[in-house]
């Protein structure tokens, strides 16, 4: 896949898809979207439980696995992450990523961004004593889920208007099984169609406010 980076408006980078022309992040803020859709409205409605269970649909820059073991409400909490991704950054893609305002000053963000990319694929590996990852390099369409096995779902596919098998309601209804009773699915997109197939894979789904240069964002429930 052909990509590079750009700039967005916060000073944070992301990259550039020419052939699907989609980017990775908002270009208003890669930094302020990860934040205000994963962290905000996400893993800190489960700042009370001792582990969390995350499954990541676009593993990408790597930016929202970073700030899910900095930015947790507190520093005990353990998190086991399992993202997929079908398209991987290649290393010289990765080593050239630049995050001037998280890096400068806080050499540890810089250390664990890059073992996020050096970790292996395929396997579970304990990067931290409170963080396992697996990165599984998969086709959402292929995958089948086990049931209840995580408590939030960061959805960060590309827009339905360039990959709309993704945002099906087949996809969704793994998405559906996956979760814990109880479990969240967060995502920057709220189209109307996208909402649609959450409710019909039986997820309960909220407009909620966006990140900054988008008025509403969704998040879905599993009931228990």
């Amino acid at each position: 896949m052909n990509r590079h980076w750009v700039k967005t408006k916060d000073g944070s980078p992301s990259l550039y898809v020419p052939e699907l022309q989609q980017n990775y992040h908002s270009l208003h803020g890669a930094l302020q979207e990860s934040r205000h859709v994963f962290i905000e409205a996400g893993l800190k409605l489960f700042a009370d439980q001792k582990e969390v269970r995350i499954l990541e649909v676009g593993f990408g820059t790597g930016l929202n696995a970073l700030l899910s073991h900095f930015e947790k409400q507190k520093p005990s909490q353990s998190i086991y992450y399992h993202s997929m991704e079908k398209y991987p950054l290649q290393e010289e893609e990765w080593q050239a990523l630049e995050w001037p305002e998280l890096f400068s000053e806080k050499p540890e963000y810089q250390e664990f961004y890059l073992d996020l990319h050096k970790a292996a694929w395929e396997q579970e590996v304990c990067l931290r004593p409170d963080f396992t990852l697996l990165k599984n390099c998969t086709d959402l369409r292929t995958y089948s889920a086990k049931a209840a096995q995580y408590d939030l779902i960061y959805f960060d596919a590309f827009s339905p208007e360039a990959q709309p098998e993704l945002w099906s309601e087949s996809v969704f209804a793994e998405m559906h099984k996956a979760l814990k009773a109880g479990g969240r699915l967060v995502t920057y997109c709220v189209k109307g169609s996208v909402r649609r197939a959450m409710k019909a894979a039986e997820l309960e789904v909220e407009k909620i406010p966006g990140p900054p240069g988008k008025r509403e964002m969704a998040r879905a429930l599993k009931e228990v």
